[in-house]
């Protein structure tokens, strides 16, 4: 007759595997001798062999006892229908792998592709990651809540950035990020973006904001994020205010 830790050293598994499998009642329990010590038999080693290959298979502890008593066509059956578990369980992991493996710099994070492919492009251009981040950040929120629009956004943006004074924006966007007090620059950014906007409105692409973003309570949610990001924000909405434009997220040209 075999002591606890014998038959857990004879099946392969841990004694407190043993006491689990006890717990749950997948490994009868013997009962104590006169001197208090439970002994197991060569029948116990065997269930626990079955128990440990079945666990290690992949079968979840729920279902051994239901292996363990099945005839071998419901056998057959439940290992089958396991293995189907198993393998979607696998393909969800190895989605997960993807996800992680696109993740990179961060800027995969809860972002579609468009967007990754147009904050390279920045990066590409010039602009510095001090200028990413928050922009990054932005389309995280705008992705969430227009994700149908975003493919046509994101095309338009990156058309933007065939335009040299777009770029030279965001290059003074990035001096900025590194002296935000410098007057001079802010006016000449407020003087560029003011612009670029007095031409958007020409081609009427100031007039699709609305369609595109039609929530006013999300827009100001968007417009505090900004405002929350860097003090500058609030020095060129001021600017901005005094050549006739207000908003942010969605900037339009104030009534006279």
């Amino acid at each position: 007759m075999l002591t606890i830790g014998q038959l857990a050293s004879y099946a392969g598994v841990t004694i407190r595997a043993v006491r689990h499998y006890h717990q749950i009642g997948l490994l009868p329990e013997p009962e104590r001798d006169a001197s208090g010590y439970r002994s197991y038999d060569a029948a116990a080693v065997v269930h626990l062999i079955r128990i440990r290959t079945l666990a290690e298979a992949g079968v979840p502890l729920a279902r051994v006892r239901e292996l363990l008593d099945a005839d071998p066509e419901t056998f057959a059956e439940a290992t089958a229908e396991i293995d189907r578990q198993l393998r979607a369980q696998i393909r969800a992991l190895q989605q997960h792998r993807r996800r992680i493996a696109l993740l990179g710099t961060g800027d995969s994070l809860a972002l579609p592709k468009e967007v990754v492919d147009y904050l390279d492009r920045l990066r590409a251009a010039g602009a510095p990651e001090a200028v990413i981040e928050p922009e990054r950040d932005a389309w995280i929120l705008m992705a969430a809540r227009w994700p149908e629009a975003l493919p046509a956004v994101m095309a338009d943006k990156v058309a933007q950035l065939e335009n040299p004074k777009v770029v030279r924006l965001y290059q003074l966007i990035g001096r900025i990020a590194e002296n935000w007090q410098d007057e001079e620059v802010l006016r000449e950014t407020a003087d560029l973006m003011s612009e670029l906007l007095q031409q958007a409105a020409a081609s009427g692409e100031l007039d699709r904001q609305a369609e595109i973003m039609p929530d006013e309570m999300f827009i100001g949610l968007m417009d505090a994020f900004a405002d929350a990001s860097h003090p500058v924000v609030a020095r060129l909405r001021a600017l901005m205010a005094e050549r006739g434009w207000t908003g942010w997220t969605r900037i339009e040209k104030r009534e006279p």
